[in-house]
């Protein structure tokens, strides 16, 4: 995964406001605990980073790989 789907993944499950304000405020226990921003300045993958956090704020599976934001015939 790219940094710049996990933000993708991150805007669409949070909203943009709320995304940058949890990445850089919430402390994720699996991630050593630091802050998703922590953790991927650090070089934990985005995947890894993404995943923690999805768990730590109950994401359930089905929302974890996105919005399909193709149009619809």
């Amino acid at each position: 995964m790219r940094l710049s789907h996990f933000w993708s993944l991150m805007n669409d499950e949070f909203g943009e406001s709320y995304a940058g304000s949890l990445a850089r405020d919430h402390v994720i226990g699996a991630l050593g605990n630091r802050t998703a921003l922590q953790a991927l300045e650090e070089g934990d993958p985005p995947r890894t980073v993404w995943l923690a956090l999805c768990d730590d704020m109950d994401v359930p599976e089905s929302r974890r790989l996105g919005v399909d934001h193709r149009a619809k015939k």
